[in-house]
């Protein structure tokens, strides 16, 4: 991702936004290459690489210069505290009336983890003014190595890791989180720990703020991957997947490359699975009011992770390569194949939201303890926190969701129940010229935004009355 402005980045490996995508197809899939039984499944890893912004320190019910700043970065990228976005998505409704995820469990999955994440989450709720979170981690996969905060890609991991656990308190301040870590980010790993957590059941949404190109992750696990995320959804448990980062494209599967692929991201493109694109939320910089949002491409626009690893700055979409399109989207979209993402949330890195993490203080130069916090954007804020609100809306079904999407689809064929549950995002693109192309926003569903961003206090009983 690009520093907004004059405002740099202060180490080279602090930028760049989460790298995602995927796509094979099989059954009711577009096509699958059968792999050999005799044939070790090829290992490739899965990179992030969130991009921070110092915002400064922070005390409880304090607020920081950078909220107040232009939405066009000249001056810094402008920040949200928890607050403002709960307000902004019309969340805090929900929480004055007690729905806020109690009683349910969400599960983050990410490798390698944070060593100061339990530490790092009560810092941020004192200062964002929530409740303590029931949190706990495990390593059902094998334990990670000694964290190593020069290793670029176990340091990405463990602000990614912050930024989740965080988030997905915000919009569910009341539901247990379980952070799901595994022993590293080859893709059998964190499938092996993902398939833990399906097959004992440990909690009812599973966030997962990560992706590849389709192509990248070798056929046999991808397989597994559908047939364990069917599994999951047939115990009513709710997956939710970033959509990516780079527009529609993806880095190449050689990590040597510099080409980018014209890709959906996987996880994300799974048919069982809510896929959340980006925007960029302009709110009010006080109370957090919503005002306005287009599809996330910052002021520059898409920029491919060949041209600039972290450099990518806009709403991952398209359609996937492996699965056909799903009886849910066949009203509102038209190519064969399965589109994301199905839903959006604010991502801009202006306009992002604040974390606190004592491992960033301590790679920055700071006393671990320095009450800093930093602002990060993505599409990996989204998966997070409409993981929560998952957990919301499970709480006020007193059940399980399962897979959301159909139900998001049917609201979004009701033109009253659509313009009150979501906001349709119909400005900006994902284009990335490398690539020749992408996609444009639209009215209702579209292969950047989906079906757009959520007003949850309207949003929430429809996804009940549409999954009864």
């Amino acid at each position: 991702m690009r520093a907004i402005g004059k405002f740099r980045p202060r180490r080279a490996s602090i930028g760049a936004a989460l790298l995602a995508t995927a796509g094979l197809v099989f059954g009711g899939l577009i096509g699958a290459a059968p792999a050999s039984a005799t044939t070790e499944p090829k290992a490739h890893r899965i990179t992030v690489h969130p991009e921070i912004f110092q915002a400064g320190a922070k005390a409880p019910n304090a607020t920081f210069t950078c909220q107040s700043r232009p939405m066009d970065g000249s001056q810094g990228p402008r920040c949200y505290q928890a607050a403002q976005i709960q307000n902004a998505y019309n969340i805090t409704p929900l929480l004055n009336h007690g729905i806020n995820g109690a009683g349910r469990t969400i599960v983050i999955v990410d490798a390698f983890g944070s060593p100061t994440i339990a530490s790092d989450l009560q810092t941020f709720d004192a200062a964002m003014g929530l409740p303590n979170s029931s949190f706990r981690q495990i390593t059902p996969a094998g334990s990670p190595p000694p964290f190593d905060a020069n290793d670029p890609n176990q340091f990405g991991w463990s602000v990614e890791t912050t930024l989740d656990v965080e988030w997905a308190h915000v919009t569910a301040p009341g539901a247990n989180i379980v952070l799901a870590v595994a022993p590293s980010n080859n893709d059998a790993d964190i499938l092996n720990t993902t398939k833990y957590v399906v097959d004992h059941n440990v909690g009812d949404v599973i966030s997962q703020s990560f992706g590849e190109a389709e192509a990248c992750m070798d056929p046999t696990l991808l397989k597994e991957q559908h047939a364990l995320f069917a599994k999951a959804v047939s115990k009513g448990i709710t997956l939710v997947a970033s959509s990516g980062d780079s527009g529609a494209s993806q880095p190449s599967c050689d990590a040597n490359s510099t080409a980018a692929l014209f890709a959906a991201s996987t996880p994300a493109s799974d048919p069982n699975v809510t896929a959340v694109g980006g925007t960029t939320l302009t709110a009010d910089p006080s109370t957090g009011a919503y005002q306005s949002e287009t599809a996330w491409t910052e002021p520059f626009g898409c920029n491919p992770p060949a041209v600039a690893p972290s450099d990518v700055n806009c709403s991952g979409g398209g359609f996937s390569t492996v699965y056909r399109r799903p009886g849910y989207q066949s009203a509102l979209q038209k190519n064969r194949a399965r589109g994301v993402p199905d839903v959006a949330y604010n991502a801009g890195v202006s306009g992002g939201v604040l974390i606190f993490s004592a491992t960033i203080n301590v790679v920055e130069g700071l006393p671990a303890d320095s009450a800093v916090f930093f602002v990060i954007g993505g599409t990996s804020a989204g998966s997070p926190q409409w993981a929560g609100l998952v957990a919301d809306a499970d709480q006020l079904n007193r059940h399980r969701m399962g897979n959301i999407n159909p139900a998001l689809y049917s609201i979004a064929q009701a033109k009253k129940q659509y313009a009150a549950a979501l906001h349709d995002i119909t400005i900006g693109n994902n284009d990335v010229a490398e690539i020749g192309g992408g996609f444009n926003a639209g009215t209702r569903w579209d292969p950047v935004t989906g079906l757009g961003t959520p007003n949850a206090a309207a949003l929430l009983p429809l996804l009940v009355a549409h999954t009864h």
